[in-house]
């Protein structure tokens, strides 16, 4: 007698009559009511347990509290999800509330920053005086109705912009050179282009100062901080763009160069509009570590009081610079007009992004409309050269019409 008949092993039509166990299958919805009971329970046990230890122990540091009651409340989710899931279903939820929660923190402590700086600067905002004035006769017990920032509005916008122009284009040519180029002396800028992401600000106003102004013989002025500032802007763009080029496929530059085209047109016509909108945000990096540097333009253009719209000669202020100095002054008046500095640039600095991301923002191979009307020409004028060098009569039927 066989086993299979025994009933040791079943034959084919017991195997086949037997249900089947399948795995249970865990929901993918990342929101259903079971996790939103054990987040706001969570949630509650953690705060009420915060609440009885700041009783106890007389804590009161809104910080520290704020922490505790984080980690009590992860720690009392895991427990709660884990009664009835497994332990990967465990660490999933778990560290999906704990992204969650660390991007909250972030953004709410970034919009604590722009909210509470705009808001102790609506006083000086809200007067006219504040856009087109400066701050050459208001005096410490001067009204908000008198003196502004427009020379530091000025100063920031000439210094930032001579950053720029320098900076920029300066810092994509040698991204461009560094992903390009494999030799040592590449190796050599790109260690060293690391490097100067780490120099203090103080390190490039000291250069600048000793270099330009010492040496030199020029003069504290608007160009100087600008210069300044380029060194604090161009390891940033040159480091992140060589980055972004990486980025692009070797399949595009390989496809480019099998068609004939040279390497420089290679880069003008393929990696550049690949990489345009990773390009913008390098620069809006650069931007944003050079624009609200203090130290530099204290130390190569001085602090003053009235309007100067020449970047060459004498000092010239720049908003950071003056929010820093009118609210450490301690007066009232003062610090109301740091603030309004500050919430200035920050609105400028918006402002600044929402034109770059405008220019850059198209993926690759978008076209404008004036763009296209061009394309459309050479187009046409290629066409009529082939129609004129093969003859009317040598084009074969269903060629070229």
């Amino acid at each position: 007698m066989s086993v299979t008949a025994l009933g040791l092993v079943p034959n084919d039509e017991d195997r086949s009559a037997a249900p089947r166990s399948t795995p249970r299958k865990r929901a993918r919805s990342t929101f259903i009511a079971v996790n939103a009971f054990d987040l706001v329970g969570a949630a509650v046990a953690g705060f009420s347990i915060t609440i009885l230890i700041s009783r106890l122990t007389a804590l009161s540091g809104l910080i520290g509290l704020f922490f505790l009651a984080m980690g009590l409340f992860l720690v009392t989710y895991t427990v709660l999800v884990s009664l009835r899931e497994d332990g990967v279903a465990v660490r999933d939820a778990v560290m999906t509330v704990f992204l969650a929660c660390a991007a909250l923190v972030a953004f709410g402590a970034l919009t604590l920053v722009i909210v509470y700086t705009i808001w102790r600067g609506l006083a000086a905002l809200r007067h006219i005086n504040f856009y087109d004035h400066d701050l050459s006769s208001a005096g410490p017990t001067s009204p908000l109705t008198k003196g502004g920032v427009a020379h530091a509005l000025v100063g920031t916008l000439w210094q930032v912009g001579i950053a720029l122009v320098l900076s920029a284009p300066l810092g994509i040519l040698t991204a461009v050179y560094l992903d390009q180029s494999r030799s040592r002396f590449s190796n050599f800028v790109r260690t060293v282009v690391n490097a100067m992401t780490a120099l203090p600000s103080i390190l490039a106003g000291l250069f600048i100062y000793a270099f330009w102004i010492l040496t030199l013989g020029f003069q504290f002025s608007g160009l100087a901080a600008g210069l300044a500032l380029t060194v604090m802007m161009l390891p940033y763009i040159v480091r992140t763009s060589d980055l972004v080029l990486r980025l692009v496929p070797t399949e595009l530059r390989e496809a480019s160069e099998a068609l004939g085209a040279p390497r420089w047109r290679t880069v003008w016509h393929v990696v550049l509009p690949t990489a345009r909108s990773g390009l913008v945000t390098s620069v809006i990096l650069g931007l944003a570590r050079g624009i609200g540097e203090i130290a530099p333009v204290l130390l190569v253009a001085g602090y003053t009081t009235y309007m100067n719209a020449d970047p060459l000669h004498e000092p010239q202020v720049s908003l950071p610079l003056v929010a820093f100095k009118l609210v450490a002054s301690g007066i009232p008046t003062y610090a109301e007009r740091g603030y309004g500095a500050a919430a200035l640039l920050l609105l400028l600095i918006l402002i600044l992004f929402i034109i770059a991301r405008v220019i850059g923002g198209f993926g690759p191979g978008h076209m404008s409309a004036r763009q296209r009307r061009r394309a459309q020409r050479v187009s046409k004028r290629y066409l009529a050269r082939i129609k004129s060098s093969i003859g009317p009569d040598a084009a074969a039927p269903g060629g070229i019409q």
